[in-house]
């Protein structure tokens, strides 16, 4: 496709939460581009009442005087019908959360996706937890052209971020969404000036981010100082590591290695102090310097220990 001063494209964006706003509001900004309709997940119910809860892109989209379109599935014919009726020649998607059947994708000239991993590393649902849980010292954002397999069509552009020794996954993704938002349009201008270059994915280098579960929560002292000191960064700000303190359980906002070694098993209690509450693991000693009990507000180690010391023996 090419460019000039009079040319403009119908774009849909399609996203649900916090880290899809900055790309929805890029695409919006870009000046060939006229964005005709948003496509968002459903409002769900949340708090005591259970009243329904607008997502993020949703706040957006209305701030910016775009429809919002909510279907359950794109599925039906009615819902393809509806897609087409906007005659949109791009679809951006970041972090939509529904399954796009292939006759949608095919209905623009070109749809893409902002995917928060350096493809073909990290496919799927949590590419950013997946990264710092494997101690990956780069990830980066993916702009996709979609395909109806997860996270497999050709790749337009990359761009690069370090992952920092002491990034959780909250600040990560921070960075990631304001990356994605960039480079989605510098993908954009490429593709109007007709100089996009497709990539495909090297299919022996794929790696699956798969969803994180209540089974990834619990820090199993068997394991290295290391890997759950990144579990714990992995999983803050949600859904939060966990620890057992005899028959309670404990969430664990942060944690360090500790440069030492300890000769007692995985588990045992190493020592306790202001700086955190060592534990000894299969290779090292972590360090837990912030935690929160069940019912309790989150409190540094010294607060914990000074409230609930009777916890402190048995790990």
């Amino acid at each position: 496709m090419h460019a000039n001063q009079t040319t403009r494209v119908r774009a849909i964006f399609a996203g649900t939460p916090d880290f899809a706003v900055p790309a929805l509001r890029a695409l919006n900004a870009h000046p060939n581009v006229d964005l005709v309709a948003v496509y968002t997940r459903p409002d769900r119910p949340s708090g005591r009442g259970r009243r329904a809860k607008l997502g993020s892109v949703k706040q957006a989209a209305m701030e910016l005087s775009i429809p919002a379109l909510q279907p359950a599935s794109l599925k039906s014919i009615a819902e393809a019908d509806r897609f087409r009726s906007h005659n949109a020649e791009l679809l951006v998607v970041a972090a939509y959360g529904l399954m796009l059947p292939q006759e949608i994708i095919e209905i623009p000239h070109l749809a893409l996706n902002v995917h928060a991993s350096l493809l073909p590393r990290w496919r799927g649902a949590a590419p950013i937890q997946r990264a710092i849980m494997a101690g990956d010292q780069y990830t980066g954002i993916s702009m996709m052209r979609i395909v109806e397999a997860l996270d497999a069509g050709p790749v337009l552009l990359q761009r690069r971020c370090a992952i920092d020794t002491m990034e959780t996954a909250g600040t990560l993704h921070d960075k990631l969404m304001l990356l994605g938002a960039q480079t989605l349009t510098a993908v954009i201008d490429e593709w109007l000036a007709d100089q996009t270059k497709e990539s495909p994915q090297d299919e022996a280098k794929v790696i699956y981010a798969d969803k994180i579960t209540a089974a990834d929560r619990p820090l199993v002292w068997t394991r290295t100082a290391a890997e759950l000191e990144r579990q714990v960064r992995a999983l803050n700000p949600t859904p939060i590591a966990t620890m057992e303190l005899g028959a309670e359980r404990i969430k664990v906002w942060s944690a360090d290695v500790v440069a030492e070694t300890s000769s007692k098993p995985p588990g045992s209690l190493v020592a306790v102090g202001e700086r955190g509450i060592d534990v000894a693991t299969s290779e090292g000693i972590l360090r837990i310097t912030r935690l929160q009990p069940d019912g309790k507000r989150a409190m540094s180690a010294t607060d914990f220990i000074n409230g609930f010391q009777r916890l402190l023996p048995v790990i």
